[in-house]
């Protein structure tokens, strides 16, 4: 019986390792890019020398943003808004990236919320708002771009889910972000094996990291919430008037006892974006000081 041959070729494996890092020529979008993990895993494909789509919804200087780190690394970046909550909205948004840039061979879907909201105290609004951003989003954006890559033969999608997705954090109470990481987690799962022909699927789940829009303006941590980009204000909230509580809950989790920054997730994603992992698809990485491990 003849072996069909598989639909994506492997990159050159016998290449110099460091060249497989490389997202030269590579054409790369990122939702939630304007900010926090986004904003970083911007910086890192740019770095790598990768073209990039910094997609946003509500940052007004992200344009200025994505101007300066093109400068900073001599390639192309430009800033689209886009709310992916809309799936004529990004699939416009990607469409328009693959046009402008030729192809589209990178797709980072990132774009997230939490609240911390005891279970019965969620409304149909309260419930929907975070699902339909952190699931309905992902879903959106991933279908988007699956398209494109099918019709191209090839490409990649990185999904930021979460630690939550594979346990249940505390102290806070946060029911519905929980339950829509672990869907966006096993929605992964499910692309890499329906898009093995033609794509890689993988996720990143983060553990606790400080970003700069969940940090309280007065706190001497600088430490964040969650590793969510686009936090409600109820959720600011808790930080404000909670930070030092649940910062000790926290770091009294956490082997490493930290929270890390998002600068160190950069280079995860820059090597699950690379040529450098291509038998890799439908794993979930989890990236938490070894608090899932407890």
């Amino acid at each position: 019986m003849a072996i069909s041959q598989p639909a994506q070729p492997p990159p050159d494996a016998s290449a110099h390792v460091l060249s497989q890092f490389s997202l030269k020529g590579k054409v790369a979008a990122v939702t939630g890019g304007s900010r926090g993990i986004g904003l970083e895993v911007v910086k890192g494909l740019a770095e790598a020398g990768a073209d990039v789509a910094l997609i946003y919804r509500t940052t007004e200087d992200a344009p200025e943003k994505a101007a300066s780190i093109a400068k900073a690394n001599g390639v192309h970046i430009k800033a689209y808004r886009a709310d992916v909550t809309i799936r004529d909205s990004i699939m416009s948004v990607l469409d328009t990236v693959a046009r402008d840039f030729g192809h589209l061979d990178i797709v980072v879907v990132n774009a997230g919320v939490c609240s911390n909201i005891k279970n019965l105290d969620y409304t149909e609004e309260s419930w929907h708002h975070i699902n339909s951003v952190n699931y309905d989003g992902a879903m959106w954006t991933a279908q988007a771009a699956g398209k494109i890559f099918k019709a191209q033969g090839r490409g990649n999608l990185v999904i930021t889910a979460s630690v939550s997705s594979v346990l249940v954090n505390y102290p806070q109470e946060q029911a519905a972000y929980n339950a829509s990481k672990a869907a966006v987690a096993h929605l992964g799962k499910c692309l890499a094996m329906e898009w093995a022909a033609f794509a890689r699927v993988n996720m990143v789940s983060p553990g606790y990291i400080a970003t700069e829009s969940t940090s309280a303006p007065n706190s001497t941590s600088g430490l964040g919430i969650l590793e969510s980009l686009l936090l409600t204000s109820s959720a600011l909230t808790v930080v404000l008037n909670q930070a030092e509580p649940l910062r000790n809950g926290w770091l009294a989790g956490i082997p490493q006892k930290r929270i890390a920054k998002p600068e160190e997730l950069k280079a995860l994603y820059t090597f699950l974006a690379s040529d450098a992992c291509p038998y890799m698809t439908g794993s979930n990485i989890i990236v938490d000081g070894a608090y899932s491990c407890i």
